[in-house]
């Protein structure tokens, strides 16, 4: 089963266990306020410990009871709570990989492959930047924004998905939540503000290493 712990502030969040492979991922406690100003406290709290919370409770009670029911039908009605709560369970996990804190190098992008790749294949990082939050932003309800790398074309690229879809047509390098529990109580309708805000917390540390491993 998929478990996420509170406790002490000090102690690391556990995310998500999961029983079948025996992966244990954790979430460093030091981030929830380490984003600030960027994404406030309060925000990181409770995107954590309530809604990717939500999504393992509802992945637990899914393959709970796709295990049990010895039904075909009651299987295949299960799928749709499985992809949505399992890829909200994948794609908080890869989004909190991706922030750092400022003074911890977050925002900073520093020259090397993940750099020269951007530049290739957008011109230069401020227009990846500004391609990446005009496609985002553009999302009707909720979803994601990604910087993926394209196996078949050896690019990076900008993809959305809607709801909680996981990304599978590409490597995921970056990924952005632009559901509203991710900036209302901080930026309230404007998509926008959010989006310029959260570079200053990107960790392209993990994403320079995850578009290396793609590109192998």
């Amino acid at each position: 089963m998929f478990e996420l712990r509170t406790g002490d502030l000090a102690a690391p969040f556990q995310r998500p266990r999961d029983h079948m492979c025996g992966r244990v991922m954790t979430f460093d406690r030091g981030l929830v306020g380490a984003l600030e100003p960027h994404i406030s406290e309060q925000i990181m709290k409770l995107h954590h410990t309530k809604h990717h919370q939500t999504y393992v409770n509802g992945l637990n009670a899914a393959e709970e009871a796709y295990a049990k029911t010895p039904s075909t039908k009651e299987k295949i009605a299960l799928q749709s709570a499985l992809k949505f709560n399992g890829g909200g369970h994948i794609n908080h996990s890869l989004f909190w990989k991706n922030l750092s804190p400022v003074n911890e190098d977050g925002g900073k992008l520093s020259q090397g492959p993940l750099k020269d790749a951007l530049e290739r294949d957008f011109g230069s990082v401020d227009e990846f930047k500004k391609r990446f939050n005009a496609a985002t932003a553009a999302i009707q309800g909720s979803g994601w924004g990604w910087l993926g790398y394209n196996p078949a074309t050896q690019k990076l690229e900008i993809v959305t998905t809607p709801n909680q879809d996981p990304l599978i047509s590409h490597a995921p390098i970056i990924g952005v939540d632009i559901w509203e529990h991710a900036f209302y109580l901080q930026y309230y309708n404007v998509k926008a503000d959010y989006l310029n805000a959260i570079w200053n917390v990107i960790n392209f540390k993990e994403a320079e290493h995850r578009f290396l491993e793609a590109a192998e």
